[in-house]
């Protein structure tokens, strides 16, 4: 593109990453708030009750943002950078399968080694909830539900288009810190987070950026972030970024002692150093294990492209 203002466009002509993204994001908040605004309201004339903070809520919520972030995505991929759907890591390629069973592995063992030294430690003993059959099946099957949509949606949006427009720039670890700040920063209302909470939502976005990096498939980061919350919260019985709400009838209940730096207490172990030990380990384990890594395509279309003709 000729005479192209630098501000704007980079040296191949192509709109640069930040204006892309930020595009990207406005366009997706005002898609957001139209559509869910649109499903409220059909939710409330059909009389189901889908109150804020539900979990008839946070699917719906879930399920509209997570088709926005993938359609708007591709859309803004196709158009200004002519990338087709699958440069998104979210198509049933051959190996899609294969990298979501991987993920869920990850995320139950790295939550799983959160956990076991708090058990060995005394600062946290677990409980079978007396609850009976029913009411525990019915709950974890609610929360698998509740938890892999929500867990879709946000690595759409932040290991989606976000990450992969500022990978293709060329700004890689430019793009892990700014998403992972920024999944942090959406974190902070969280019931009872505390500093060490804080620090480690960033280090799970690092984390989840590293995977998603390593391997260029949103299906393998998804499977690691739902099954992360889902052992954590339907499992275990602890509280999810300080959320008790989504597993009403966990397998087991918790009963944390603390110390709160340790075990995270209220805000459940995401709020103590035993997550960022796990977190940190998990990160350096995906980024050093060999066999992980994509296939020739998908490491094209998520890479700095070549300038245009």
């Amino acid at each position: 593109m000729q005479n192209a203002h630098p501000v704007f466009y980079d040296e191949n002509g192509r709109l640069r990453s930040g204006w892309r993204v930020a595009a990207f994001l406005f366009v997706l908040a005002l898609a957001v708030v139209l559509f869910g605004s649109a499903a409220a309201m059909v939710i409330t004339a059909l009389g189901l009750d889908a109150e804020p903070g539900t979990n008839a809520f946070l699917a719906v919520n879930s399920s509209i943002s997570l088709a926005l972030a993938i359609i708007l995505g591709w859309l803004f991929g196709r158009t200004l950078e002519g990338l087709p759907f699958r440069a998104l890591g979210a198509a049933f390629t051959s190996g899609w399968l294969r990298n979501l069973l991987a993920g869920l592995a990850a995320g139950a063992l790295t939550i799983t080694f959160a956990v076991v030294p708090a058990v060995a430690g005394g600062g946290i003993a677990f409980l079978y909830n007396p609850l009976g059959g029913y009411a525990i099946a019915r709950s974890l099957a609610i929360s698998f539900v509740v938890f892999a949509l929500a867990a879709a949606f946000e690595e759409a949006l932040f290991r989606g288009y976000i990450l992969q427009t500022f990978a293709r720039s060329g700004l890689a670890w430019l793009a892990i810190v700014l998403t992972s700040v920024f999944f942090g920063a959406v974190h902070l209302g969280n019931p009872n987070i505390n500093v060490i909470a804080a620090i480690n939502t960033v280090l799970a976005g690092v984390w989840f950026s590293v995977a998603y990096l390593k391997t260029r498939d949103l299906w393998f980061v998804w499977g690691m972030h739902f099954m992360w919350n889902w052992v954590q919260g339907s499992i275990f019985g602890i509280e999810v970024s300080g959320l008790t709400s989504i597993t009403n009838a966990p397998l087991l209940l918790e009963v944390d002692t603390g110390p709160s730096w340790l075990t995270g207490e209220t805000y459940g172990i995401e709020g103590g150093i035993l997550c960022t030990i796990a977190l940190v380990v998990s990160t350096a384990v995906i980024y050093c294990i060999p066999w992980l890594k994509p296939d020739a395509e998908m490491l094209a279309l998520t890479s700095r492209p070549e300038p245009l003709a």
